[in-house]
């Protein structure tokens, strides 16, 4: 492929992509196909002659698209907002058209100057305080990591190596395997099941607490089963606290929890994936009171900011803690200016990066502080109009408080009802929508995306209104709910 080539197919591809989105309301989100689809309709070799890109982008359009759930659809309510923009695909392809392998300062001093500097934008815009940010007399610093989950497991690794080598110290003949082997984690049961994936890959005991009515870890509960623990002789280490659960939104007593980790020298790790986003407007921010004592602190800018995955945000308190941890050097690896800088590699668990901070940079510049607010503003105050199409029809209930654009409700009675009114919204993929338990009580979550208007709610509240319609006139549910 010459440049000539490339400009067209460049051009073609612009264009395919206005025309999907443009197109998405008269979708339906999810596709009509069945595993092993497209095996069926692609060749089981690679071509022995090169094909034309017109060919290739002809079976975007008719092989891959009709195979796509659509997550840019109005009519896509399920997991998290999923918020890609113009701006953001663009800077994805102006990083894969600079093709940088930013892992070391002198491998790409652009791309690790970029990253710094916007991670400091965006944690500033989210109201995070001076000491996790990089600047003058300050050990923070923030990363652009490609998902909370990995986040997550690098926080957790790094605790693992400053207890142990706190431990160490105090007890200077105690093996490091038997350290390792007494090390617990704790979280809420409702944390999102990555924190489950951090334990088993870092080999640490993750203990999932029980919540109270509002999906919240209470301090209370967390100390008391510290306090178990360190009398059986095992060490209590890292703490993930949820602003903004997966499963219900809840937010952990983040202050209170960050007093017992600072005492007991715990690592407190806040996940904010979700919520995170939502802190660029002020009047939110009272939701993070307490996150001083966090050591790191991660929110996805792939959720509600705009920014098409992946990009999750990071920061930590003490960087060295993350160097302590991840720093394995090589001679080809070194250069003159690693005093005065710093090297991502040592970040992360794989040496290699991507130049992320373009799309990042390139989304705050285009949006700004203002437009970023009115988005997050805009979101919230639609989720609410779902929630209150909810709240005048008795037969449905709103389970947990109304927060951050995020609204789940059930069917009153059995979960019976509730799943069949899932299945049937799943069936006709009109809308989508997902599930979850929440004490022990199976709810839809709904949320928006960056594309959804009052008039996508409107349509989504009639089709679950219609759709509990027909389940409360079936003679099998009207008999079940007389008996």
């Amino acid at each position: 492929m010459d440049n000539k080539d490339f400009l067209n197919f460049g051009q073609a591809a612009l264009d395919f992509i206005v025309e999907y989105n443009d197109s998405l309301k008269d979708k339906n989100v999810l596709p009509s196909v069945h595993p092993g689809y497209l095996a069926k309709l692609l060749p089981t070799d690679v071509p022995t002659q090169a094909e034309t890109w017109e060919k290739v982008l002809k079976d975007v359009k008719h092989l891959i698209v009709p195979g796509l759930t659509h997550w840019n659809s109005p009519n896509f309510h399920a997991y998290f907002s999923g918020s890609s923009s113009y701006p953001a695909m663009i800077g994805e392809l102006i990083c894969a058209g600079l093709s940088t392998i930013g892992f070391s300062w002198i491998s790409s001093p652009a791309s690790t100057e970029l990253e710094d500097i916007s991670m400091n934008w965006l944690g500033k815009l989210i109201g995070l305080p001076e000491m996790f940010l990089n600047g003058e007399g300050s050990s923070g610093g923030g990363v652009i990591e490609g998902s909370a989950s990995e986040a997550t497991l690098i926080c957790l690794l790094a605790a693992k190596d400053r207890m142990v080598r706190r431990i160490k110290q105090l007890q200077p003949d105690m093996d490091v395997d038997v350290i390792k082997s007494k090390l617990v984690a704790y979280t809420s049961v409702d944390a999102n099941p990555y924190v489950k994936k951090a334990g088993r890959l870092g080999s640490m005991n993750m203990k999932f607490l029980p919540i109270d009515k509002n999906g919240a870890l209470s301090y209370l509960t967390l100390i008391k089963q510290m306090l178990i623990d360190i009398k059986a002789k095992l060490i209590p280490c890292y703490v993930v606290a949820n602003l903004g659960t997966s499963t219900a939104c809840g937010f952990d007593d983040l202050e209170a929890i960050g007093k017992i980790c600072k005492n007991f020298h715990l690592w407190l790790h806040v996940d904010a994936n979700y919520a995170g986003g939502t802190f660029v407007c002020p009047e939110y921010r009272y939701l993070m009171k307490g996150v001083e004592y966090a050591d790191s602190f991660n929110c996805d800018p792939h959720k509600l900011l705009l920014t098409n995955y992946d990009c999750s945000a990071l920061w930590v308190q003490n960087t060295d803690h993350l160097i302590d941890a991840f720093n394995v050097e090589r001679v080809y690896l070194t250069h003159d200016n690693q005093k005065l800088t710093r090297d991502y590699r040592h970040w992360q668990v794989a040496l290699g990066r991507k130049f992320r901070a373009v799309k990042l940079w390139f989304v705050m510049r285009l949006y700004g502080v203002q437009g970023l607010q009115q988005h997050i503003r805009r979101l919230i105050d639609l989720a609410e109009k779902f929630e209150n199409a909810l709240s005048t029809d008795d037969r449905f209930e709103i389970v947990t408080t109304f927060c951050l654009g995020f609204v789940s409700f059930t069917i009153w009675g059995n979960d019976a009802f509730t799943r069949e009114l899932f299945q049937r919204l799943t069936d006709r993929k009109k809308i989508y929508v997902s599930s979850a338990l929440h004490r022990e009580r199976l709810m839809i979550r709904f949320v928006c995306t960056a594309h959804t208007t009052a008039e996508d709610i409107e349509f989504a509240w009639n089709e679950i209104k219609g759709q509990c319609d027909e389940i409360h006139a079936s003679p099998c549910n009207v008999q079940e709910e007389s008996d």
